[in-house]
């Protein structure tokens, strides 16, 4: 049954990273999997290399954590090749009501993110507003055209891999700002699922190349901040959390480009009008999102008979 629940948060995990603006790593970070997700990946070392050399397959399974990463990439592979087509229809047609549910998720995973901080002080302070203002900023970015070019694509790969396990910072959100979004997640990741590997591959494959060069790297880097800074780690996830609330503020209409037809250069945020009945039915589903973290929370918390 570990197994199944894991799954399960890969799954969400894998939903989340479909939707621009909303980040698998705090779904991960939630759910209480993140910290053992990056010391899992940081196993990949000359280690578990030598015992997957000598064909001591136990050795290495236990080493990097195989079913734990096994069952959780599965639920994010899942929920990517299945939810993909859904969600690209749904943020199409209701993009409100997809980012007010996002959003309540969020909004309400401030406060127990936040509680993982066992000490505020000057330093931890400084950290939250930095990544406050790191993705706030992110916000205020104009989206680049879209760019075929192998190189770039792996460079997406990395930057797309870092920020998706960086709570607070969406990996579909910079690939949008990168300009690859529809090319990588949509349209390669489409192909994908119907099998059009001639129209996939070529797209994916630099991708995958760039993105596990950017999991190898910051898994390493994340993992000694956890272990030697883990309050200032924590505060900063808090920051990039809170600052992604503006990232994915429901009521925006985006400003497009005169020169090139169908670009986003950027978005205009306003403040909703409350007499809409359309207003309340998004506010319906943003109070969703907090209702479903405010009970998952309280589920996990229960002492196990």
């Amino acid at each position: 049954m570990e197994y199944f629940f894991i799954f399960l948060k890969g799954f969400a995990m894998g939903a989340a990273n479909v939707i621009p603006g909303v980040s698998g790593g705090t779904i991960a970070f939630i759910t209480g999997v993140y910290e053992r997700l990056i010391d899992a990946l940081k196993s990949f070392d000359f280690t578990a290399l030598r015992l997957l050399c000598k064909g001591d397959f136990g050795g290495f399974a236990k080493q990097v954590d195989l079913g734990f990463l096994v069952a959780l990439g599965l639920g994010v592979v899942v929920s990517i090749l299945t939810l993909a087509k859904v969600l690209k229809t749904a943020y199409a047609d209701h993009p409100v009501l997809v980012n007010a549910f996002f959003f309540g998720l969020i909004l309400a995973s401030l406060f127990y993110v936040g509680k993982m901080v066992r000490r505020w002080g000057f330093v931890e302070i400084i950290c939250l507003l930095f990544g406050v203002v790191v993705a706030g900023l992110l916000a205020f970015q104009s989206p680049a055209g879209e760019n075929s070019n192998l190189l770039y694509l792996a460079a997406c790969g990395v930057a797309g891999m870092c920020s998706m396990i960086i709570p607070g910072i969406s990996g579909s959100f910079i690939l949008l700002l990168m300009g690859n979004y529809q090319l990588i997640v949509l349209d390669a990741v489409d192909n994908l699922r119907q099998l059009k590997l001639a129209e996939a591959l070529p797209v994916l494959i630099p991708v995958a190349i760039g993105a596990a060069l950017g999991l190898f790297t910051l898994s390493h880097i994340l993992s000694w901040m956890f272990k030697k800074y883990h309050n200032a780690a924590v505060a900063l996830i808090t920051g990039f959390v809170a600052g992604s609330l503006l990232v994915i503020w429901p009521w925006k209409i985006a400003v497009y480009s005169l020169v090139i037809t169908g670009k986003v250069v950027a978005w205009n945020r306003y403040f909703p009008d409350l007499s809409k009945s359309a207003t309340w039915l998004a506010v319906a589903w943003l109070v969703g999102g907090i209702v479903i973290i405010t009970v998952t929370e309280k589920l996990a918390s229960k002492p196990q008979a």
